[in-house]
């Protein structure tokens, strides 16, 4: 016989002890309708953009069953990925030389590390009970991951849409194991904690949080720079900023993060200076440059021709330089339609800057 109240006290510790800060259990029966209908309204508002998979599966984002046949709970962890010894973030904002890279790609692809350090737990749970069915998830199947987050007493949803917890803001990945273990749950969280703060709302360059808990992914940097793989609209691109892969604005400004922890996590280190990196450095970078560099990265996945459109908007935005206009110049013939297009709109921002004097002298 079993004890599953000992069994997932021992998954949790098991858990902390593979690097996850935190490890609960949601019932995967709980009544998801509420989600499920928010979900329809903003998939009808079309603020999914080209992200077609957001509208496929149906109810098997919320409905554990349908995804995995004999689901019982839905095991939730997450995991820092702060970096250590990082350069600040806003002053890599506001240094339009720069290239801001959202912190959580400095590092390695996190799906990998996550999926590797779940099926650790699992076969630790298999080494206990035996065999039992499970289904591991990083960021890979129709999971609604922060719903079940907030489900399991993780945290809660904040006004930008990213789970927020007490003890360690937003600055986590999270991942979850489909299994059919009855194990005990632990008690959602039911309330929110943000109150009447508006700081991500107000903070957001392009406006995309078009209402509290409600993202217009047409308009949000992240999609812009890593989901949207055609041109980026022009009214968008002046304020992008140096934002070259995501944006971090609504959580560096979020009250709750100065709870975030330091990832514990090599694999999540600053790799090739990205944190500080100039925009001429990156976008001097070839092909071959981009895919040894960028070996076991995320950004690798946006591929080089993306990779470039991006660093083209951020020198576009940037001050007048003779230099940028050079490297720019440089890449008029780029195989890539979608990346002579962007060079060519920043040499003209950078032509109407020297025009008026907006100039690096």
């Amino acid at each position: 016989m079993i004890d599953y109240a000992v069994l997932a006290n021992s998954i949790k510790e098991w858990g902390k002890a593979l690097g996850f800060h935190d490890v609960r259990i949601a019932d995967a029966q709980a009544d998801m309708s509420k989600v499920e209908s928010e979900l329809s309204e903003w998939l009808n508002k079309a603020y999914h953009g080209d992200m077609d998979y957001m509208a496929k599966h149906g109810t098997k984002r919320t409905r554990p069953a349908e995804l995995e046949p004999g689901t019982q709970r839905v095991i939730s962890v997450c995991m820092n990925y702060a970096p250590p010894d990082v350069k600040d973030s806003w002053e890599v904002i506001h240094d339009g030389q720069k290239a801001f890279i959202s912190r959580y790609a400095l590092g390695r692809d996190y799906h990998k590390v996550l999926r590797a350090r779940l099926q650790k737990l699992a076969d630790k749970i298999t080494e206990q009970v035996g065999a039992f069915h499970y289904r591991v998830f990083s960021d890979s199947a129709p999971v609604m991951e922060v719903a079940w987050a907030q489900q399991s007493g993780m945290g809660w949803r904040g006004k930008h849409t990213l789970l927020l917890s007490r003890q360690a803001g937003s600055m986590f990945f999270l991942a979850e194991i489909y299994t059919d273990l009855p194990l005990p749950i632990d008690e959602p969280t039911v309330n929110s904690y943000c109150g009447s703060c508006t700081r991500c709302i107000n903070v957001c360059p392009t406006q995309a949080i078009v209402a509290p808990y409600t993202v217009d992914a047409r308009r949000c940097i992240s999609y812009l720079t890593i989901e949207l793989k055609d041109s980026i609209p022009e009214d968008l691109r002046p304020l992008i900023g140096n934002r070259i892969y995501g944006c971090d604005d609504c959580q560096l400004v979020c009250p709750w993060n100065k709870y975030a922890h330091i990832t514990m996590e090599n694999d999540f280190h600053v790799r090739n200076g990205l944190d500080n990196a100039s925009l001429l450095e990156l976008f001097a970078w070839d092909q071959q440059m981009f895919e040894t560099r960028l070996a076991g990265s995320p950004i690798r996945r946006i591929g080089y021709a993306q990779w470039l459109r991006n660093i083209a908007v951020g020198l576009g935005n940037a001050p007048y330089s003779s230099e940028i206009v050079n490297a720019l110049q440089a890449r008029l013939n780029d195989s890539s339609e979608l990346v002579r297009e962007h060079v060519q709109w920043a040499l003209k921002q950078q032509n109407n800057k020297q025009s008026s004097g907006n100039s690096l002298s």
